[in-house]
């Protein structure tokens, strides 16, 4: 039997950066996770409006006005169920404009409404794509991992350029 060597300065060295190097890891998937899931809830308070339709109120409203950060028009319906109103508000952004016509879904039992289509399913997941543009610098700087680091971060402007190609 092998008496047990006694630990040398440089084997406890190399145990501690090992656990440094696991710790700084951890706590970098850790915090890019975090920031993944805020992204996914974020968009999903819209998304699940624009991309679950069955059941919800379609149809279109004609931006008539736009005050503060709210824009209102005539609602009319284009599903089985769905009631015309004479006004029901769009938040404003850079998608919305007085006088246009937008393709839409009324959030149920509000007079919100959220645009759909592919343009309004796109514009739902921006939240997301800022998301990954973020997490993507984290994997990169604080996990060295620089290939999946890519992949977030190219996944994130491609989906904010096509929101942005689908909105004009």
């Amino acid at each position: 039997m092998i008496p047990a060597m006694p630990a040398t300065a440089s084997t406890a060295r190399q145990a501690s950066v090992s656990a440094l190097r696991f710790g700084r890891v951890a706590a970098m998937g850790a915090v890019a996770a975090l920031i993944l899931f805020a992204g996914v809830w974020g968009s999903w308070g819209t998304a699940q409006h624009v991309m679950l339709t069955k059941g919800r109120e379609r149809g279109t409203v004609r931006v008539a006005q736009c005050v503060g950060e709210v824009c209102a028009g005539p609602f009319r319906p284009a599903s089985a169920g769905a009631l015309p109103r004479a006004r029901v508000e769009i938040e404003e952004s850079v998608a919305v404009r007085a006088g246009t016509t937008y393709d839409v879904v009324l959030k149920p039992g509000t007079g919100e409404a959220v645009r759909s289509g592919p343009a309004g399913i796109l514009f739902a997941w921006v939240p997301l794509g800022g998301a990954l543009l973020l997490a993507s610098v984290v994997v990169a700087g604080g996990m060295r991992l620089v290939r999946p680091a890519w992949v977030l971060g190219l996944a994130g402007a491609g989906l904010l350029t096509a929101a942005f190609v689908a909105l004009q």
